[in-house]
């Protein structure tokens, strides 16, 4: 059924931590789907990204659409998928589908892995917090976030998180914080 594939891809963009993809050969119809649903996208310069179902006579139906267009151009959107053409990982970060290239796996790997490890360091809270924010922006008008802000912050800030974090940043230490 559609309704549990689409649900599949829904789980990753709201997880409570950020998920970062990266990709290395072709993204292609289901694949771009699932990356469109991530946080952060990386690439290697041998990548490429096709909106393939036109090409099957189908239309993406799985949230490919209106997580892209709001990631792309709306006009690069209707290109990929009225075309079903492939697109270069150059142009793909060009319209900032993918936050880097780069030249080997292997280097995206460890790059990848050094961004994850940054975002770890971090106050889980704090960064689940940026995520629901930022995804919760994406509809609402800055008044509605703002309000939202308002009451996350009223509801899951902690002092002590904050000081610990302060003490980690000052000391250049990895912080001990609670767990989601």
């Amino acid at each position: 059924e559609v309704k549990q594939l689409q649900q599949t891809f829904t789980v990753l963009e709201n997880a409570r931590v950020p998920v970062l993809v990266a990709v290395q050969g072709g993204c292609i119809g289901g694949g771009l789907d699932f990356i469109t649903a991530c946080d952060m996208r990386y690439a290697t310069k041998d990548a490429f990204f096709t909106l393939f179902e036109t090409n099957l006579g189908m239309t993406a139906d799985v949230g490919t659409f209106p997580r892209l267009a709001k990631l792309i151009p709306e006009g690069f959107v209707k290109e990929m998928a009225y075309t079903g053409n492939r697109f270069s990982a150059k142009d793909a970060y060009r319209f900032g589908l993918v936050n880097a290239l780069f030249d080997t796996q292997e280097e995206m790997i460890t790059e990848v892995m050094k961004i994850a490890v940054n975002i770890a360091s971090k106050a889980p809270m704090a960064v689940n917090g940026c995520k629901t924010l930022i995804n919760y922006s994406r509809d609402h008008s800055t008044t509605d976030v703002l309000d939202y802000i308002a009451l996350w912050n009223a509801s899951h800030f902690k002092i002590e998180e904050v000081m610990e974090a302060m003490r980690a940043n000052k000391e250049g230490e990895k912080g001990q914080f609670s767990e989601l």
